[in-house]
């Protein structure tokens, strides 16, 4: 099989935004390694399906080995996973700690380590990381502490990132969502949910989908934290 078409990694590509990142990126013809917990195999030899928990480092370990085995190079990772818990800070369990940090942060750190020398083989790659507005402006009446302390985090390392490996030909950038619709959102919260951004409406997951695409198109950008939230970030 040839090695000539670019390769991405998507994480948290069983459901909403992971999913639909898959089916644009086939689109472009780029081939997929879908990863999430109960991914199920997929019918597009283009697409590589692989099941587990991303901040287990094992895991990590085959997406990366059987991508690189499979489809021979990774150009792009969109480090889309990510677990959001709203609850008073008080009111945390460790098992809640152990499930956010495990997924937002284990799983970034484990899977951008691995994928990074496969990009510097080529001198040339991207780094994409999902995070959040609220780490810009907390919401009041939507407990996100975990939410900042992990994704605030990934805001800072993809700059990090940036100009660690500029001089590499690898870049890294983030998207900051506002709160997009999903299955995660049950259609009767949506008014609630969308009054809560400037522009009075939720967004749609094809937003996130075409910011990623933009900045994986764009080489001349890096470092940078694109926010697709309708105006939270700005102000309230």
């Amino acid at each position: 099989m040839s090695t000539a078409q670019k390769v991405v990694v998507v994480t948290g590509a069983s459901q909403g935004i992971g999913a639909e990142l898959v089916k644009a990126f086939r689109k472009l013809d780029y081939r997929v390694v879908a990863t999430a917990r109960s991914i199920k195999p997929s019918d597009d030899a283009n697409v590589l399906t692989v099941a587990g928990d991303i901040g287990d480092p094992a895991v990590a370990r085959r997406v990366i080995a059987e991508g690189v085995a499979r489809f021979g190079r990774i150009d792009t990772l969109v480090n889309n996973a990510g677990i959001f818990i709203a609850k008073p800070f008080t009111k945390y369990t460790d098992e809640d700690y152990a499930a956010i940090t495990g997924v937002n942060l284990n799983g970034f750190f484990h899977l951008t380590q691995l994928a990074i020398p496969e990009m510097e083989k080529n001198s040339s790659g991207h780094v994409v990381t999902i995070t959040t507005s609220l780490t810009d402006h907390a919401i009041n009446g939507v407990p996100s502490v975990l939410a900042s302390l992990t994704k605030g985090g990934l805001n800072s390392a993809t700059k990090s990132l940036a100009i660690e490996y500029a001089k590499a030909g690898i870049r890294a950038n983030a998207v900051s969502p506002g709160i997009m619709k999903s299955p995660m959102h049950a259609p009767e919260t949506h008014a609630a949910l969308g009054a809560l951004h400037p522009m009075g409406h939720m967004g749609e997951m094809s937003d996130i989908v075409q910011a990623v695409l933009y900045l994986d198109s764009a080489p001349f950008v890096t470092g940078e934290i694109l926010h697709v939230d309708g105006g939270q970030s700005a102000g309230h």
